[in-house]
């Protein structure tokens, strides 16, 4: 099922807002949407919340045969799943592009960053090592999957604990957690991966782009780095013409960025920590509010009001009054009017015209009278004039007073 694309209206809208410097979230050019990690009951599970993308990452072991390459290493190995829960674009069980692309990217970052120390997961030269198996579950897309999925993965692994071994002869025995104390992974640094989307061909540039303004981009850069600002692997996407100059801008941003995200990371596994030491409930269901109203409520977003009202006046005021516009439109249907200030008052028009027309008829129906006075000469003195009364075309004379004989 495919996902239903941007209108050229929205698309239109987007883009004017990334010119003003303005994002649908209320978010400022270079900022993070919030992050909510957590961990789950059993050691290794974690789930991250990048605004509303969510993704869950559970780390696993086993004990297997080395490469013949390299027998004194252990093995790391990720895979990455597109669920239709998260997006209707997605389909279970087929190879994406996207996912192809994800997966080699999220190997780049952890594996040939060399952030883990292989050699320790070495239990038998040759014969035994540990395989660290990541999978990587997408909840919920809203864009920067990416950037979720290298925090769920590296915070996973630093909180997953591998059981301890004993090896007697040729033998080789896996002690549970009742037994011995699991142990954690040694781990050298944290890569943490930033993306940065740009428009206009490289003009304009945010951090942290949700699912539509990642429809409308041109390009994508992905910077992996650590706390010590080392790069771990760089990816560009979308085949626009980046500078030398915004490639360093962008990892001065992704420096601090990283800072952030891997105390944000440390301070997560330091709190898990103590309420497992102190026997609290953890985990991710624990992690909810439960039994209040406000347990699924979504935070506030800021909006900039700043000058509105200005704003909308400045628009009303430079709207032009479009040519041929009727101030006072005629109203054809009877018993409809308009009334209102600068307006004519419509009511009762037909009406009006009605009863005109029907004055009109009840006078023509009104017979026409004409005085005639006569001039005669045998008129006698004080004698009243002849009234004509006429009704008819053919003028027909009728004598109220007759002449007396």
């Amino acid at each position: 099922m495919r996902d239903t694309p941007l209108s050229n209206c929205e698309r239109d809208f987007l883009l004017k807002a990334i010119e003003e410097k303005k994002r649908l979230d209320g978010r400022q050019t270079y900022d993070y949407r919030n992050i909510k990690i957590t961990f789950g009951t059993d050691y290794g599970c974690c789930f991250v919340d990048l605004g509303k993308t969510r993704v869950m990452a559970q780390v696993s072991c086993e004990l297997v045969t080395p490469k013949e390459s390299r027998p004194n290493e252990g093995i790391m190995f990720f895979n990455l799943e597109l669920s239709p829960m998260a997006s209707p674009a997605f389909e279970l069980g087929r190879s994406s592009e996207l996912l192809v692309k994800l997966n080699r990217q999220l190997e780049r970052c952890l594996r040939n960053s060399k952030c883990i120390d292989t050699e320790s997961l070495c239990v038998v030269s040759g014969e035994k090592v540990w395989q660290i198996r990541v999978d990587v579950h997408m909840l919920n897309h809203d864009g920067n999957l990416m950037d979720a999925i290298s925090i769920a993965a590296i915070a996973a692994l630093s909180h997953f604990k591998r059981p301890d071994v004993g090896i007697q002869g040729d033998e080789v025995t896996v002690y549970s957690a009742q037994e011995r104390d699991p142990i954690a992974l040694s781990i050298y640094h944290m890569p943490i991966c930033v993306s940065f989307s740009f428009f206009q061909q490289g003009t304009y540039l945010l951090v942290d782009p949700c699912e539509r303004e990642e429809r409308v981009m041109d390009g994508l850069l992905m910077i992996a780095m650590n706390k010590h600002r080392e790069i771990c692997s760089i990816q560009s996407s979308g085949g626009i013409m980046l500078l030398k100059e915004q490639v360093l801008r962008c990892s001065k941003i992704a420096s601090v960025k990283v800072s952030e995200i891997t105390d944000l990371i440390a301070k997560a596994l330091e709190n898990d920590k103590k309420a497992r030491k102190e026997g609290r409930k953890c985990g991710f269901a624990e992690s909810m509010p439960q039994e209040r109203i406000t347990a699924l409520k979504n935070l506030e977003t800021t909006v900039e009001m700043t000058d509105l009202t200005k704003q909308a006046s400045d628009i009303v005021e430079g709207v032009e009054t479009p040519a041929g516009m009727a101030l006072s439109p005629v109203v054809p249907a009877p018993g409809v009017g308009q009334v209102g200030a600068g307006l004519q008052n419509a009511w009762g028009l037909e009406d009006e015209e009605d009863d005109e027309e029907e004055e009109e008829e009840e006078d023509g129906d009104e017979p026409e009278v004409t005085i005639v006075a006569e001039k005669r000469g045998n008129k006698k003195k004080g004698e009243r004039p002849v009234v004509i009364i006429s009704d008819s075309e053919e003028e027909e004379v009728v004598i109220l007073n007759p002449e007396s004989s």
